[in-house]
């Protein structure tokens, strides 16, 4: 290999991760350049309640979501995800949407995605809806282990956080809350603090980890 071109891989090696280094040491705060916390280990896959859909949380970075009512009613909080951390990350290969639906209420996924779409022409294809039961809703749910509640039509406000090997992250020095187990997708200034970081220090954080791999096999 030329000189001159070893030299131009090194550059652009230290350009690429010495950035992810210095965010990671400042972006995530008290965590000190530590992962995002793990706060629920072995979250129950998507695949045990739908086989046929072919969405899963393995081997994917997930904003979860519990959408047991209305649609309709839920459009609100859908525009302010989608504008502050879809639009912001979507093209990232391994992260997705999924937000679990109340199967009575199937019907009205393609009117919130053409809400979504109108104006902005946001590629949508990571947004993932997934229709299940209410009793299949609440034990999903449940598998998270956190003091939150759904509401009577099987509804939460809150998105979390699942990474790749099925565990919920969050914080646990939450300066506000202590433990902080979701975003509530209601409050623009709680996902413009919170939640925007949140989903920057742990894509960093598998991205440093893949590039740290690649590395390790090309010596």
């Amino acid at each position: 290999m030329k000189k001159n071109e070893l030299n131009k891989k090194i550059v652009l090696g230290v350009l690429f991760i010495f950035p992810l280094l210095v965010y990671l040491f400042f972006a995530s705060g008290k965590n000190n350049f530590a992962k995002l916390p793990i706060l629920t280990e072995g979250v129950l896959e998507i695949r045990e309640l739908d086989t046929t859909s072919g969405i899963q949380f393995q081997d994917k970075i997930t904003i979860l979501g519990y959408w047991g009512g209305s649609l309709e009613e839920k459009q609100a909080e859908a525009l302010n995800l989608n504008e502050k951390i879809y639009k912001r990350f979507y093209e990232f290969e391994d992260f997705q949407f999924v937000f679990l639906v109340n199967e009575e209420y199937s019907s009205e996924v393609d009117k919130l995605k053409n809400a979504l779409r109108e104006g902005v022409g946001t590629d949508l294809s990571k947004w993932n809806f997934v229709t299940v039961s209410r009793t299949n809703m609440q034990t999903h749910f449940n598998s998270l282990k956190t003091p939150l509640e759904l509401n009577q039509s099987g509804s939460s406000p809150f998105v979390f956080i699942v990474d790749k090997e099925s565990n919920l992250r969050g914080r646990n020095d939450d300066e506000d809350q202590g433990t902080l187990y979701g975003f509530d997708a209601r409050s623009v200034a709680q996902i413009n603090k919170k939640m925007i970081d949140d989903v920057k220090v742990i894509l960093a954080e598998y991205r440093l980890a893949l590039k740290i791999y690649n590395a390790k096999r090309e010596k």
